[in-house]
């Protein structure tokens, strides 16, 4: 079946359907990783948007439900050069195509993904929709009505979407160095992803994931050892009530880690400004330079938007992270709150574990504020 990519400025990109037929509009994005597309797929940050994969041939070692970021396929749709037929892996249980009709999402392959990242690359990241329903050139009225409905389309209430409806707790799956008795994080679900969760779950952590619109009197309740701040999809700015609550939340003093999105909120909440990038920044490979250490890691990410290191007020906090291709900000450790936040992925999965080490200073600040090991 012949599939179709619009864009917002007109070009038509011809290919063949994967996953279901139909049409389907975004914000078309682009994702440079090798591996880890069932991450990629399955991570809520994705939220509103169609994903290119770089990466010529996707879904060669098929899909497995161990890997998944979350319970479904948050992406509009999704786009590749060419989807693999066979996979082959011993953990496979299913194709990339049987996986993405399961979802319901539509997907286009057979395009020229160069030419498309090139595109977004130099003009920015722009709204299309992928349809089986028509050909553009042949019915161009049908392709003139769908423009601007392509143009309007765009990315609100991403975090109300995504997060869980409840609470839920999951037990430690190792005991901590410091004893039997597992801390308490309190993780606020702005688009989690699962691999966050077992990160914490590895150092001993108790993990309570709450719904991000938990306000910090309910917060109080649960008396939690540290906050998690997660990930999440859209622009961080329209989640006013969420910034307002997270600052309530860290006046009290508890350990907080912020990821990503948890990263623009915290710094929204300090009266930072966020921008959205031009092209944002999704992938494995991207190199992150530790302010003031000289030293570099590459980390996994997925944002489309940054906090603007200059509107920092320099009496709440300092950039401790920057990234290496564009100087943009990674990171900041604030001085009012116990709280450091990071936008890459230290909990990559997959991509690199370079950062992974973020964690244990998170349970080391939680140890400390206990007093039971000496202030991290």
């Amino acid at each position: 079946m012949q599939a179709y990519l619009i864009l917002a400025n007109g070009r038509v990109f011809r290919g063949v359907s994967v996953g279901c037929p139909g049409t389907t509009i975004g914000e078309v994005v682009f994702a440079t990783g090798m591996v880890g597309f069932e991450e990629t797929l399955t991570d809520p940050s994705y939220y509103g948007q169609i994903i290119t994969q770089t990466y010529p041939l996707i879904g060669n070692y098929g899909m497995n439900s161990q890997d998944v970021e979350s319970g479904k396929i948050w992406a509009k749709g999704y786009i590749v050069r060419e989807a693999c037929k066979t996979p082959s892996n011993f953990r496979s249980e299913k194709t990339l195509d049987t996986f993405l009709k399961e979802n319901g999402i539509i997907g286009i392959e057979g395009i020229d993904t160069r030419s498309l990242t090139r595109t977004l690359r130099e003009s920015g990241v722009m709204n299309g929709a992928i349809t089986t329903e028509f050909d553009p050139d042949a019915e161009p009225e049908k392709k003139a009505a769908l423009l601007p409905q392509i143009a309007a389309y765009a990315v609100v209430d991403a975090v109300k979407t995504v997060t869980c409806r409840e609470a839920k707790t999951y037990e430690p799956t190792e005991a901590g160095e410091w004893g039997d008795t597992p801390l308490h994080v309190a993780l606020l679900d702005l688009g989690c992803k699962n691999n966050i969760v077992r990160c914490l779950q590895k150092r001993g952590c108790r993990v309570t994931v709450l719904p991000g619109t938990t306000t910090a009197a309910q917060l109080a309740e649960l008396h939690p050892d540290g906050l998690m701040l997660s990930n999440g999809p859209g622009d961080p700015a329209e989640n006013v009530e969420i910034i307002a609550n997270i600052r309530k939340m860290l006046s009290t003093g508890i350990p907080t880690f912020g990821i990503c999105l948890g990263h623009q909120l915290t710094a929204l909440a300090a009266g930072a400004h966020t921008c959205k990038l031009k092209y944002g920044h999704r992938g494995a490979n991207q190199p992150v330079t530790h302010a003031g250490k000289a030293r570099t890691f590459i980390t996994s990410q997925n944002h489309g938007y940054a906090v603007e290191s200059e509107t920092l007020p320099a009496d709440v906090g300092q950039v401790s992270y920057v990234n290496a291709n564009d100087g943009t900000c990674e990171g900041v450790d604030y001085f009012q709150w116990n709280c450091f936040t990071v936008q890459f992925h230290p909990e990559a999965n997959g991509g690199p574990k370079d950062t992974e080490f973020l964690f244990d200073e998170f349970v080391s600040r939680m140890l400390a504020a206990k007093g039971v090991i000496a202030d991290a």
